[in-house]
């Protein structure tokens, strides 16, 4: 299961709003290879569900996740930061063991 902090939610509620997304396109995450640790998260808005898809909600905000992803995803917080250190949504996953300095890629 994914869990989406209250700032994640109310910015996905509003990027919803802004591009005009209808209630069947949710929030897809997964994890593909690259970065410079080896893999990265994929973030985006997505209307298809495949058979190999797990879908989660929580504070009212469905997740779609490929069983693949969720293996390297349990027990993540989607977090969005609007600081001075940067703007955009973060993934705490208790599952990385290595971050890079950008927070955009993991290893396990």
């Amino acid at each position: 299961m994914i869990i989406v902090s209250d700032k994640a939610k109310d910015r996905i509620l509003e990027l919803k709003k802004i591009e005009n997304r209808g209630e069947e396109e949710n929030i897809r995450v997964s994890v593909k290879g690259g970065g410079c640790s080896g893999l990265m998260y994929d973030l985006g808005f997505d209307g298809q569900l495949k058979d190999t898809d797990q879908v989660f909600e929580d504070k009212g905000v469905k997740i779609i996740v490929d069983r693949k992803s969720l293996l390297y995803l349990a027990g993540t917080v989607l977090e969005f930061s609007d600081g001075l250190n940067g703007k955009g949504f973060q993934f705490v996953n208790p599952n990385a063991s290595r971050t890079c300095g950008c927070g955009e890629s993991f290893s396990v």
